[in-house]
């Protein structure tokens, strides 16, 4: 099972599952997954530019793929 963290990048989250991950993220205000900058940002950095709690994200990100694995 993959485990994301705050420092891996976008773009790398979403290679691991997009159709389950994306959703989250779009959820979580975060609309320019598409956008090649936004590909190379970090979560943590994409969550503070969208005021999120970056750790509540990864824990939701990381239980949805332990569920679905």
């Amino acid at each position: 099972m993959a485990n994301v963290t705050k420092e891996m990048t976008i773009g790398e989250i979403l290679s691991i599952d997009a159709n389950g991950i994306a959703p989250l993220l779009l959820e979580a205000g975060m609309h320019c997954l598409g956008c090649p900058s936004a590909q190379m940002e970090t979560l943590e950095e994409a969550g503070a530019l969208h005021g999120n709690d970056v750790d509540a994200l990864v824990d939701k990100i990381n239980a949805y793929l332990a569920s679905a694995s």
